[in-house]
């Protein structure tokens, strides 16, 4: 009977001492000192890795906020521009033009008629 029970305390001791893997790995037992002295430069790659990913997702990022002020920076300035061409058109029409040649003083003055077209 001592041998039965010797086996039946080697198969408790086998499944009595499961540690999660979170446990196991803050412990020490997954990733040691041993495996980063091993492996340090597959080690370094990775973080080499992440860094350059995480850096190359920020300049995206602040490049499309860039984007997104220089497009709303156009709108205004198209929206200007608009409205300054509106101002010009205003002072080509002909009354402008009238009131500015009779301020000249060319003694030009507009035709009653209007325009028509001689034919040959």
């Amino acid at each position: 009977m001592s041998a039965a029970s010797s086996e039946k305390k080697g198969a408790k001791r086998k499944t009595a001492p499961k540690k999660s893997v979170m446990g196991r790995l803050f412990s020490g037992q997954v990733l040691s000192l041993d495996f980063f002295a091993r492996n340090w430069l597959p080690v370094m790659v990775l973080v080499l890795l992440a860094l350059v990913n995480i850096a190359g997702k920020y300049l995206c990022q602040t490049r499309m906020e860039q984007i997104r002020r220089l497009e709303h920076e156009l709108e205004v300035v198209k929206a200007e521009s608009v409205r300054v061409r509106s101002v010009y058109m205003g002072r080509t029409c002909e009354s402008s033009m009238k009131e500015l040649v009779d301020s000249m003083h060319l003694g030009l003055s507009v035709a009653d008629c209007p325009p028509f077209k001689v034919e040959k």
